[in-house]
């Protein structure tokens, strides 16, 4: 059995839009070759780390810049800024059209901490069809963004997650499966499936954040329970260079877990956030958590192991920068 078999349920071979065959193979770049690689989210914490892995393995980056602000926070890494959003149907075909590839890291944040859930996927899924558009039929790779936490939403329990899990729909679920369909369409597309918690001295507004702001104003760090439910976690860097790996090289279809760390069980997360804060760290029942951690209060409790094996294996990635909590104990969190 060979490792398309392990990761690719269908047969490793599909056809196009245009009607021939294209295998896995076909559809990826067998050496590294330098591209024009259009960017949503550029000027973000994520995409400050991706548009210089780009540009220092000689690739051409344009962002999507929706201000001034973002704008020249791109131009300042090096990258060529284009201004408009993501309701910005039209710019986001045009440009992924004009470019050799494209990586989509943007997402309606403020929808999304507002309440209006279903409004950010669907806005999501409405410039993933917008940046397919640009690329139907071309064999050019398109690399989306996703989420681990979908594997414990969607029932895995009692193991960890692989990137051969995959579930017909839910939240953020038809983004990732539209984005995996487009290989049926000609496209080397991929997705990246973050863990809930992207960490390093670039990261000013994430999860962690979140829970070390709710240990300063409470005066100590919770867990739920005993604490044993783990989060999978990556370095920021670690993160980047598996996004321009899926940009080079990913199979077209592919599923791709940015996890370094498999599974920090949450009472660690908070015995490293009390350490670093000089207070204590103590359990809180499930019938607090939301009073506590705020809209994380369900996922504070999540238990979602995720497993990197395929991943690492089939594009070589090799993350090399420190765990969760070696970068919590590096302190750069908690400076004022």
């Amino acid at each position: 059995m060979s490792l398309c078999d392990i990761i690719f349920p269908e047969p490793c071979h599909m056809a196009t839009s245009r009607g021939t065959v294209m295998s896995q193979g076909d559809m990826t770049y067998p050496r590294r070759t330098a591209m024009r690689v259009f960017i949503t989210g550029a000027s973000g914490h994520l995409g400050s780390a991706v548009v210089p892995a780009l540009l220092s393995a000689g690739h051409e980056v344009v962002g999507l810049a929706r201000s001034d602000t973002s704008a020249a926070a791109i131009e300042k890494l090096g990258a060529e800024a284009r201004r408009g959003d993501l309701s910005d149907l039209d710019t986001l075909s045009a440009e992924a059209a004009a470019s050799d590839g494209v990586i989509h890291l943007a997402f309606r944040h403020d929808l999304m901490l507002g309440g209006d859930m279903a409004g950010a996927a669907e806005a999501d899924l409405r410039a993933l069809r917008a940046l397919a558009d640009g690329v139907d039929g071309s064999g050019k790779p398109l690399v989306g963004t996703s989420g681990t936490a979908m594997l414990a939403m969607g029932g895995i329990v009692g193991r960890p997650g692989t990137e051969r899990d995959a579930f017909p729909s839910g939240y953020r679920i038809d983004a990732e499966n539209f984005v995996v369909d487009l290989a049926s369409r000609g496209v080397r597309s991929s997705t990246i499936r973050l863990a809930p918690t992207v960490h390093s001295s670039l990261d000013h507004y994430g999860f962690i954040t979140v829970i070390i702001a709710a240990a300063r104003r409470s005066g100590y760090a919770a867990y739920v329970g005993e604490g044993a439910n783990r989060w999978p976690a990556v370095h920021t860097l670690d993160a980047a260079a598996l996004y321009r790996l899926a940009l080079e090289k990913a199979p077209a279809g592919a599923r791709l877990h940015a996890a370094a760390d498999e599974g920090v069980p949450f009472q660690q997360i908070a015995a490293a956030i009390g350490r670093n804060l000089d207070i204590p760290a103590r359990s809180i029942g499930p019938d607090d958590a939301d009073n506590y951690f705020g809209f994380l209060g369900s996922f504070a409790q999540m238990d979602n192991p995720t497993s990197s094996a395929i991943t690492r294996e089939l594009l070589g990635w090799a993350p090399a920068h420190p765990g969760l909590i070696a970068d919590l104990d590096e302190g750069h969190y908690f400076r004022a």
